[in-house]
């Protein structure tokens, strides 16, 4: 577990498991979380680490409906939870099959501690929806939560801090792996995706899973996704 200031007030936290990247961006009234972990556990690492650097109120947003982004949420409450309207609907939906899912790969791989906390993990549906896009005012900044197109799922979410040209790309970038093409993505649609994410002109992209990027790095992926390989 560490941090990585990416731009004055801006983080990145890295995990080891599933190398995992949560973010952080620091305003002068208010901060913005980005993604909340696998479980409640996590989260609350997570939480506690952030209170290490500030003691600002918090808002959180879920960059997508896969359960390594939002089972840790629960830690954060009372918080507004952001999130594109279909999230919240694929979260109320199928939250707990994917719960499951992931019991059992966990189990199967001899990680009986990571089940049980999954397991035992509360789901905090998103309380705040949008279907393009938003801008929070964290005072003295703001942070847009954007979402650019269909591609690893239909409801991706980035979040663009335009003063720092950071962009937190979710599972839409992967550095150290390929990107992951589930039942749920939409490959045809995920290039054009990243380029509406490259028009916002960012300076460093951190990515869901990986170290922070480069714009050079997601053209890259881009091209592979294009040729239909990863």
């Amino acid at each position: 577990m560490r941090w990585l200031e990416v731009a004055d007030g801006v983080y990145a936290r890295r995990y080891a498991e599933l190398d995992q990247t949560l973010g952080l961006v620091v305003g002068e009234r208010r901060c913005l979380v980005v993604d909340s972990g696998t479980d409640e556990t996590h989260g609350a690492e997570f939480a506690a680490a952030i209170r290490e650097l500030t003691g600002l109120p918090w808002d959180l947003v879920i960059t997508h409906a896969h359960f390594d982004h939002f089972f840790g949420t629960a830690p954060f409450l009372p918080a507004a939870v952001w999130a594109h309207m279909r999230c919240r609907e694929v979260l109320a939906e199928g939250a707990e099959e994917h719960r499951r899912d992931w019991v059992g790969r966990y189990t199967e791989a001899g990680k009986p501690e990571l089940a049980r906390r999954l397991a035992a993990a509360r789901l905090a549906l998103p309380t705040d929806v949008f279907t393009d896009r938003v801008t929070l005012d964290l005072g003295g900044r703001t942070a847009e939560l954007v979402h650019p197109g269909l591609g690893h799922t239909d409801h991706d979410v980035v979040v663009h801090v335009p003063d720092a040209r950071v962009v937190f790309a979710g599972d839409l970038v992967e550095q150290g792996a390929p990107p992951h093409v589930g039942p749920d993505s939409v490959l045809p649609q995920w290039p054009s995706t990243l380029d509406n994410l490259l028009a916002l002109d960012p300076r460093v992209v951190v990515p869901g899973h990986g170290e922070p990027v480069d714009p050079a790095f997601v053209r890259a992926q881009r091209a592979r996704l294009s040729a239909g390989s990863t």
